[in-house]
């Protein structure tokens, strides 16, 4: 099986029901660079066989989860409302959003919010002025935690037993030619954020993209973190870039500490 069906598959048990994982597989084969597939290709990247993906395919069709033309399959808008029970009974996002808007226009950037699920981050709330990177992001966009200063910063405020085991499993690789590529080079980067409180990634997702980052607590725990993305070519085109960024920090922290305190609030 390939990674979008086997990534993160329990064993199987009297309590595992494959089916519904094989058709979880399928819809999670679509992605941003996956928005249209044919049957060949979904079968490809589930490690089903074409009869077994043309079922689940044709399923989701039916049920109005998948669009077709008869020779390619995308997604339809109805598979938020799988996500729309998370999202809804989550207050997080609500919380940090009108934050995040007010630092966004205080800055003229964009900003962002996002938690640790598994080795990824997944953006939880956004607020864009202006797009900088290749990929679009909106909520539920997901990246490699270690890649990302969001990532970083979450990472850091871990158990220890729990980074271990991420360390242990991630697929660690550098993605631009100035990232970092083992877990060895990630460990002294993850007890600089957590010594400092906030995490700058310098063109390590994608060149020309700079991000800072910052941990929001729910009482005593890391539960989430805020960014803002730069364009690395306007910070070093300003009169002190190191100061610029040090400032940024500093809002970064201090929206942090809004939400950590609305969230610590709820009672």
């Amino acid at each position: 099986m390939t990674d979008a069906a086997s990534a993160g598959a329990p064993q199987a048990s009297d309590q595992y029901v494959q089916s519904l994982a094989r058709g979880l597989a399928v819809i999670r084969a679509f992605d941003t660079d996956h928005p249209v597939m044919t049957l060949t290709e979904v079968a490809a990247r589930t490690g089903l066989t074409r009869a077994t993906a043309r079922r689940f395919l044709h399923t989701l069709v039916e049920l109005g989860y998948v669009r077709t033309d008869g020779k390619t399959f995308a997604l339809t808008a109805k598979v938020l409302q799988l996500g729309y029970a998370y999202l809804s009974g989550l207050s997080l996002p609500q919380m940090a959003q009108p934050h995040l808007e007010e630092l966004s226009l205080k800055l003229g950037e964009s900003t962002s919010a996002a938690v640790l699920d598994g080795a990824d981050i997944a953006y939880i709330a956004r607020v864009t002025t202006r797009r900088i990177m290749n990929v679009g992001i909106t909520v539920g966009t997901r990246f490699p935690a270690y890649a990302t200063s969001m990532g970083r910063v979450l990472l850091a405020g871990l158990p220890p037993a729990d980074l271990k085991a991420y360390l242990a499993t991630a697929e660690i690789k550098p993605l631009t030619p100035r990232a970092l590529g083992t877990a060895k080079d990630l460990l002294p980067v993850l007890e600089t954020v957590r010594a400092q409180g906030w995490c700058l990634l310098d063109q390590e997702l994608e060149l020309g993209l700079m991000s800072v980052a910052a941990p929001v607590y729910d009482r005593s725990r890391v539960v989430a973190a805020v960014n803002v993305s730069l364009q690395a070519q306007s910070v070093a085109a300003k009169p002190d870039p190191d100061a610029f960024l040090a400032s940024v920090a500093q809002e970064i922290i201090a929206t942090a500490k809004l939400i950590s305190a609305d969230l610590s609030a709820r009672g």
